[in-house]
């Protein structure tokens, strides 16, 4: 797709007015907030006779203190676990036997589940989902099992995922002060320690009505949905908001490393993670772009610079949203025969190259055509708008965001991606994680 955009000539004017048109047929958002607090957006959409709900639970493993890391991921299983109504597994049961199906995932800065559904099933979604926030049962063996989940879980994933892995320890050395130095799963000594109060409280506080945004798209109507949540959601009592967030990370004054031993390793990794704004930046669009020149495509910055020159077997980059400033990731994955630093070195050239010489028009115009084509067909959906309008709405601080969006990438110039680059792209800013079978001797 992205070549053809470029033979055809199709300038980013034309795609941004596009992606534009698309985003604004996105009829009439609306939305309204509950006496509890809780903000709820409606898009209609009767392109076909299905719906979902998503829910934005403004809570991640920022918002944990040691001692109870991964109690935000821990809800994610607790909370398909039994309520007062729907006992143990019948969330997913009676959903099901509704036409619907369900999943959630917790990041660092928020927990979202999501509901799909026939628009006939609408009162029963929400029937389920006022259930598990106002009566989630919280019992001492239901606990210990899904205790013993997650411990699985951690275990598994470090031995599975080279990422998870080496991602895990670079977070501990970047981050000094903030939360974002564990990871979303936690320390396996604070998951064997839980205690039934420390849930309780954490989830009395952060699945309050207040410290949510709830969506529903699809073939449905506001006045339906605002009868339906003020039937269900409207009862639950708000909390007293949770604590903010108040730890700045110190500036880092130079390069920080971490060596990480991993026997099953058949050739090193390497990872560096750069300190980046929080995504409200006005940066962040122009770093987005710099991930994809650097990583998307085969005639991408690092997959001609590294996997064409047989340096690497792969090559990617990493972003995430984020409430908090927090880290731009490269990884890459040797070639057999290619060291350690051989890789580190070719990486942190090629990324070097873009901040001393920066990038051709054209480079960008490339990247910017495959972000406003992601973004085009991310609207097609009503899955899509409704992930879409959350995700801004929390993350940009408003929805209609989303509408300035191709604008946004837009505007941005080679110039800017230069200065991003040498911004934030530094030795003095990095942190360097190397994942291999045996170090490499210092001398």
């Amino acid at each position: 797709m992205m070549r053809t955009i470029i033979a055809l000539g199709v300038s980013i004017a034309v795609l941004c007015t596009a992606a534009a048109a698309q985003a604004t047929q996105v009829d009439d958002i609306q939305s309204f907030t509950l006496d509890n607090g809780m903000k709820i957006m409606v898009l209609e959409d009767a392109s076909i006779p299905n719906a979902n709900m998503y829910l934005f639970w403004k809570v991640g493993s920022r918002n944990e203190v040691p001692g109870i890391t991964g109690i935000s991921h821990f809800f994610e299983h607790m909370m398909f676990n039994g309520s007062k109504k729907y006992g143990p597994k019948m969330f997913d049961r009676t959903m099901e036997a509704a036409g619907g199906a369900n999943n959630a995932y917790t990041t660092e800065n928020v927990t979202v589940y999501t509901d799909w559904f026939p628009a006939s099933a609408l009162e029963t979604i929400f029937d389920l989902e006022a259930d598990r926030i106002a009566h989630l049962d919280i019992n001492a063996e239901m606990v210990e099992s899904e205790r013993g989940v997650v411990t699985s879980e951690r275990t598994t994933g470090l031995e599975n995922s080279n990422w998870r892995t080496i991602q895990e320890e670079l977070k501990g050395v970047a981050f000094r002060a903030h939360p974002y130095s564990w990871s979303v799963i936690g320390h396996e000594s604070d998951i064997a320690a839980w205690t039934l109060d420390d849930l309780v409280q954490y989830h009395k506080t952060y699945y309050a009505p207040n410290n949510a945004v709830v969506v529903i798209a699809g073939d449905v109507k506001l006045n339906e949905v605002k009868a339906l949540a003020n039937k269900y959601f409207a009862p639950i009592p708000a909390q007293a908001p949770p604590r903010e967030v108040k730890t700045v990370e110190p500036l880092q004054k130079g390069e920080r490393r971490v060596y990480v031993h991993k026997a099953s390793v058949s050739t090193p990794n390497v990872m560096l993670g750069y300190h980046v704004p929080a995504t409200t930046h006005a940066d962040y669009y122009a770093l987005d772009l710099l991930s994809s020149i650097l990583t998307s495509g085969n005639s991408s910055r690092l997959y001609q610079g590294l996997v064409e020159q047989q340096v690497a077997i792969e090559v990617e980059t990493y972003m995430p949203m984020s409430f908090d400033p927090n880290l731009f990731y490269v990884m890459g994955v040797a070639n057999p025969g290619i060291t350690a630093t051989e890789l580190e070195k070719s990486m942190i050239s090629e990324i070097n190259r873009v901040a001393r010489e920066g990038v051709s028009q054209h480079e960008l115009d490339k990247v910017k055509n495959i972000k406003l084509m992601d973004f085009y067909r991310s609207m097609e959906t009503i899955n899509g708008k409704a992930n879409t309008l959350g995700t801004y709405e929390l993350y940009f601080g408003n929805y209609a965001q989303l509408f300035n969006a191709p604008e946004s990438y837009n505007k941005v110039t080679p110039d800017d991606i230069q200065r991003v680059a040498q911004t934030y792209l530094r030795r003095a800013n990095r942190t360097v994680a190397v994942l291999a079978a045996t170090e490499e001797s210092d001398q």
